[in-house]
């Protein structure tokens, strides 16, 4: 089926028209931008082929045009469009002092800033976010991605990355595809194990925070933390 075939309100473009980029995926904001699919594809299944490709839009964005071009249905008119918008949207976060200047002081403050990122993510995706001695984030990244609700990491890997970027704390978030934003026995596990490690180290854990598409949970709030 092609977008031409959905009905007027379904339609990527007219659908950010009528509700507003927040309410399109990631396959369907691409597709904005890709414009045309190719015979036997429609332009939604190769935004969405591609994402599957490269684990997700941030991943996607560190390609270069010859690697973008590789892709089946995205020659050299798509891919220009593709580097342009990644790189617009470098420039804006490198630009924006929100991010940098923002004062985290709840769990709020972060959900905030990373519902939008993961809230159609499919795989569990484990993140370190360190703060200094302001509360502020001075550095974020992807410790782990795993499958549906199967992201392993373990205290090593996250302060290695904590010590490196001189953390006064840190928080850990991570995302559940399945939409219940319930924290399981091993998360509750792997909490404890960083927190412990983190009184050792003298670096202490702020919060833990689920994703669970618009909803999240924080680990302080429920005085599991």
């Amino acid at each position: 089926m092609g977008v031409k075939d959905l009905p007027l309100e379904d339609r990527p473009r007219e659908k950010l028209i009528l509700r507003g980029p927040q309410n399109l995926s990631d396959a369907e904001l691409l597709a904005i931008l890709l414009r045309t699919g190719k015979k036997g594809k429609s332009v939604v299944s190769i935004a969405n082929e591609m994402i599957k490709a490269n684990r997700n839009l941030a991943f996607l964005a560190s390609k270069t045009l010859s690697d973008l071009m590789k892709i089946d249905g995205i020659g050299k008119d798509k891919a220009a469009t593709l580097l342009a918008a990644f790189e617009i949207s470098r420039r804006i976060l490198s630009q924006s002092k929100w991010f940098k200047e923002k004062k985290i002081t709840s769990p709020q403050d972060i959900a905030e800033i990373f519902i939008p990122l993961l809230r159609d993510e499919l795989k569990e995706q484990f993140i370190l976010i360190c703060l200094n001695s302001a509360n502020k984030i001075i550095f974020h990244e992807i410790i782990s991605v795993g499958n549906l609700n199967s992201s392993v990491v373990h205290p090593r890997e996250i302060f290695k990355a904590a010590i490196d970027h001189r953390s006064a704390s840190i928080i850990l978030l991570h995302n559940h595809p399945s939409g219940n934003p319930e924290p399981s026995n091993e998360d509750i596990s792997i909490t404890k194990k960083v927190v412990e490690s983190g009184k050792i180290l003298d670096i202490p854990v702020f919060d833990h925070i689920i994703i669970a598409g618009n909803s999240f949970t924080s680990f302080v709030e429920k005085r599991l933390i």
